[in-house]
């Protein structure tokens, strides 16, 4: 299912306009706080009526201000899930996962139960309270509440905001699966560059209530000049796959013919996945550099470099891998010789690549 949007609005402190048209899968809003993120998400959602502007999922429109067509929030067929998860405390973990579907029409597309909650590993918490699960738990019931809802269209709005490290390493993996699983298209908001590497079919970068760029993760991350989160979410997104498993904690991962090893990573041999690598974490050397302790040194040629206002600059290069981007200093540039078409290498050093970068691959997408 597709998801196309076009938008006008006039608020206090942000003027609304911009227009994109997602693929199936994870449609990812991506921008500072005070981009417009949650402005879109709650005119998807009914909550605000814009002064101009069309949205339709898969060719159904929830409103089109232009033929006077509105529909009410309760007959868009969203399911919602919130930075908490929001849960009725009086009701049982089953009496919250099928809620929705008394308000699904009849005839509506249903998901399977069992398949729901089996994904979701939450079978053995039906009959539990939501007072006595932990934030990730009820963020997993919440997930599948909204499945079960029948929906047209998922909502996330920040859904992992609200979570710990350890709780969004819990979390994450579930959105994939339901980024490959799962036919019903997701509009999700964040902040964060690594769960847009890991989770986004496409990303639309906002700032000041305008997209900046719309693409795939990797190249919109890629890409400086738009930055809707700052230089530091600056980066590479590779396809890589797992080759081995070393005894001394290191997974070895294959990237197009070249070695990258990373602390070892709970997925199987041959499997495919996607991992970023933070632009400030790449340095970068004009000669094979010798006695470092980076075990991964990639050999390439400059691409592109893009100065920025201060000291800084991107330097992205062509690899075998893919191409990676690294933040240098201007004076680095000049001191190395660097230009378009010239050798040098890529140094990461190993435990720069942390495992909440590390996601899977794109199923089915």
């Amino acid at each position: 299912m597709s998801l196309s949007v076009h938008l006008q609005h006039d608020l206090p402190d942000i003027k609304l306009d911009l227009s994109f048209d997602a693929p199936p899968g994870v449609t990812v809003l991506f921008g500072r706080s005070g981009s417009g993120k949650t402005t879109v998400v709650n005119a998807v959602a009914g909550l605000l009526r814009p002064k101009a502007g069309r949205v339709a999922v898969d060719g159904w429109d929830l409103f089109d201000t232009d033929r006077g067509l509105w529909l009410p929030p309760h007959k868009r067929r969203l399911g919602y899930i919130f930075q908490e998860g929001r849960l009725f405390p009086h009701l049982t973990v089953r009496q919250n996962l099928f809620y929705g579907r008394w308000f699904a029409p009849r005839g509506a597309r249903r998901e399977n139960p069992d398949k729901v909650i089996e994904m979701l590993g939450i079978g053995h918490l039906l009959d539990r309270r939501p007072a006595g699960l932990s934030g990730g738990e009820k963020q997993r019931v919440a997930i599948g509440r909204a499945l079960l809802a029948s929906p047209r269209l998922i909502l996330a709005d920040e859904p992992l905001a609200a979570l710990d490290d350890a709780r969004k390493a819990e979390i994450l993996p579930y959105f994939e699966r339901l980024r490959d699983e799962i036919s019903v298209p997701i509009l999700y908001v964040t902040h964060s560059a690594a769960e847009v590497a890991r989770l986004a079919t496409s990303v639309v970068a906002l700032q000041d209530g305008k997209a900046l760029r719309h693409g795939p993760a990797s190249e919109v991350l890629a890409d400086p000049s738009v930055a809707p989160a700052g230089v530091r979410a600056v980066g590479a997104v590779l396809q890589v796959r797992v080759a081995k498993h070393h005894s001394d904690g290191l997974t070895e991962l294959d990237a197009g013919g070249a070695q990258l090893f990373l602390p070892r990573i709970p997925h199987e041999v041959a499997e495919e996945l996607r991992i970023r690598i933070p632009a400030q974490e790449v340095i970068l050397s004009s000669k094979r550099p010798e006695g470092l302790s980076a075990l991964n040194v990639l050999s390439g040629t400059v691409d592109t470099i893009r100065a920025g206002e201060g000291p800084g600059a991107i330097v992205s290069v062509k690899t075998p891998a893919g191409s990676v981007l690294a933040r240098v200093t201007r004076r680095s540039v000049a001191s190395l010789g660097l230009a378009p078409g010239k050798p040098c290498f890529a140094v990461i050093k190993t435990v720069a690549l942390a495992p909440q970068d590390v996601g899977g691959h794109l199923g089915g997408h």
